[in-house]
């Protein structure tokens, strides 16, 4: 004997039969007029986003990952951000330095040693890859760079 399922909207009994989609029973409340299938599954199981966290700190791409994985590239951007959330905590800047993007640091130098271009390119290496910070880095300067 099969019991109607409930509303998933308002917990009603009064649902009817509605149709079928791709095989799954579909029902509408009386009382509330909600459409549902008490069958369907949402989203991935635990196990495919522990998969897909897994694959990402082993170095894998989120491209790659939603292919394996057989979902879309944002869900796995979302899994990911997730467990970051969840488990890491944001380290601090250890000192108080200005953080200056390369767009901006003329206006920090104000004056141009070249009268077209971006002057020397620089390259800053890092020495605390997990924060980012370029304090004590070693900064290397590329003069008379040329393609030719």
């Amino acid at each position: 004997m099969n019991k109607k399922p409930r509303c998933k909207k308002c917990g009603c009994a009064h649902v009817v039969k509605a149709g079928k989609i791709n095989g799954n029973q579909r029902y509408k409340c009386n009382e509330c007029g909600c459409q549902f299938q008490p069958n369907r599954r949402k989203g991935k199981p635990e196990s495919a986003k522990r998969l897909a966290v897994l694959l990402y700190l082993c170095g894998l791409s989120m491209r790659t990952i939603s292919k394996i994985v057989k979902t879309d590239i944002h869900a796995v951007y979302r899994w990911i951000r997730k467990f970051a959330e969840e488990n890491y905590e944001k380290p601090e800047p250890k000192s108080d330095a200005v953080i200056v993007e390369l767009n901006e640091m003329r206006h920090f130098i104000k004056d141009k040693k070249t009268n077209s271009g971006y002057g020397r390119l620089i390259a800053a290496i890092p020495i605390n890859l997990s924060t980012g910070s370029v304090e004590g880095a070693t900064m290397l300067h590329f003069q008379n760079f040329t393609n030719a």
